[in-house]
This record gives structure tokens, sequence and C-alpha cells, in this order.
């Protein structure tokens, strides 16, 4: 038999029951319970002075920045806008490089955009493209009747309202009109690509940066240069809005895809060919017989002086 001394036996201690009768309120610990032992820093946590403190609103809008969420506002409020302009400068660059040299089969909102789009680049484009008209017609009417003597120059000022009427309608209403049809188109067919109002706006404000060089160009009086510099920038915004608008359309009837992609090409061209033909006037062919008579009553008229009285 086991000798009653065995030091490696388990006794009972007298004094730690006699504890726990007289402190029954006493927190234990038992070493065979694990779940004791997580329970207690988790309700420390929830009651912690700190917890008590924290702004419920507050933990809202940390959830829905860390999740990426914003919150919807009304489009009439200026916050609605204010997130078009929160854009960074070399995206704006990329995009205005994008739409000077498009490349074939790349969709400038699939490939610029990203979901992404601004408000701040078609602003100063179609901006600075109305100053480049107006002041590039006015050097260029200059230029055309410099040294004329009956000609006397007065600045123009009002071609700067007409030259912001038409770009900011054709950079505003088309988009709509064209946002409109293609939702309607979609609502229809229910397999079409479809893009919001503000990424349409987006594609038609940069497609119009290729007109800024262009105008500045015609301040040179060759109808030639003119002719051949609006058959290039036509070119390449026709490219960009073409490649952009096809995979909206390109699944639905081939009569609408015809008349959407001719009513594009044929708006963005008289743009163009309005504003070459309004703003810049065509140099004065002088016709041979005209300059003979001129020259015939100049003679006259100083020959007459010079007879004496």
């Amino acid at each position: 038999m086991a000798s009653t001394n065995d030091p490696f036996q388990f006794h009972e201690f007298e004094e730690a029951g006699n504890l726990l009768e007289a402190n029954r309120d006493a927190t234990t610990i038992s070493i065979e319970d694990d779940e004791v032992k997580p329970e207690k820093p988790r309700q420390a946590a929830a009651f912690s002075p700190a917890g008590e403190d924290e702004d419920p609103l507050a933990s809202d809008d940390k959830t829905q920045l860390l999740s990426g969420e914003k919150k919807s506002v009304p489009f009439w409020t200026f916050e609605y806008y204010q997130r078009f302009f929160d854009v960074e400068t070399h995206h704006v660059k990329e995009r205005i490089v994008g739409s000077v040299l498009p490349w074939p089969g790349k969709n400038f909102i699939h490939t610029y955009l990203r979901r992404n789009p601004d408000l701040y680049g078609p602003f100063w484009i179609c901006t600075t493209l109305v100053f480049a008209i107006a002041i590039s017609g006015n050097l260029a009417n200059f230029l055309i009747h410099l040294g004329k003597p009956n000609y006397k120059y007065t600045p123009e000022f009002q071609k700067v309202t007409i030259a912001a009427t038409a770009i900011f309608s054709y950079a505003w209403f088309v988009p709509l009109a064209l946002w409109g049809f293609l939702l309607w188109r979609n609502n229809k067919i229910m397999n079409l690509v479809s893009y919001s109002f503000m990424e349409i706006a987006c594609v038609y404000g940069y497609s119009l940066s290729i007109y800024i060089p262009t105008v500045i160009l015609w301040i040179l009086p060759y109808e030639w240069l003119r002719w051949c510099t609006i058959v290039v920038a036509l070119f390449l915004s026709g490219s960009v809005l073409g490649t952009t608008f096809w995979p909206a359309v390109r699944d639905d009837h081939p009569k609408i895809i015809i008349a959407i992609m001719s009513a594009v090409v044929v708006l963005n061209a008289l743009l163009a060919v309005g504003c070459k033909t309004y703003f810049f006037s065509k140099p004065e062919e002088v016709v041979p017989g005209e300059l003979s008579s001129a020259t015939e009553v100049t003679k006259v008229l100083h020959s007459q002086t010079l007879k004496p009285v």
C-alpha cells in the first residue's frame, strides 16, 4: 500500500474552504475553465469610459469611410458638385493627353475616367476655348485688314459672349440629350452599356481640348491651313467620341446606331465649321481689274492735286 505521507498525493486545504465560506462574493478562477479569461477583456472594453463618451455619429462616419461608401446628397446642393472638382492634377493631364492622342479601340471612360468623372477639366477647357476663339478671331481680322487706309481696329467684345454660348451649350445640352436617349434605349434593351450624365459631359468637355491649339493656328490668314487643321481636329475629337459611345449603341438596332453616331459626328463638325466661319473672316482676294481701276483713280487724284492754281 502507498504510504499515507506520500508527498505527491493531493490534499485538501481547509484554509481555502474557510476563506470561501467567509467571503462568498469573492471571485474565483478555475484553471480548467478557459472561457473566463477572454470574457473579461471584452467586458472591460465594452464598458470602458472611452467607449461611453464615443459619439455614435462619428462611429458611423468612420464605418462609411473605411468601407468606401459615401452619403448620397441631392443634386441641387453644392456638396453634390463639389466632389466632381476634387481631382488630381496628373489625372487631368492624363485625360487631356488621352483626348488629344486617342488610341484605336480604347474607351475614354473605361481607360481614363474609371468611374470617377470630373468637371474641373471640362470647365477650364471650355473657358479657355471661349477666350481663345474670341482673341484669335480679333487678331485674325486685324491681320487681314492691316495696312488698309480706311480700316480702324475696334475690339469685338461680343464675340466672347457668342463663343461662350456656343461652346457651353454644346458641352452641356448635347451630352444631356445623348444621356436621355441612351437611358431610354437602355430601358428597352437591357444589355446595353450605360453611362451617367457626368461621364458623358466629361467626355465631351475633354474632347474639345484639341480645338484650343487649332483656333490659335487660325490666326494665320491662310485658308488652306485653317481647313487642314479643322480636318485633323475633327478626326481626333470624333475618334474620342466614337470609340467611347460605340459600345453603348453597337447592340442596338442598325438604324439607331447610324442615327446616334451620325448625330455625334455632325454636331461636332457643325461646331468647328461654325466657329471658323463666324469668328474668322476669309482673307479678301484682290481682283486685278479692281486693282488697276483703283490705281488709275489714285493717279487722277494725285495729278489734280499737283495742278497749279
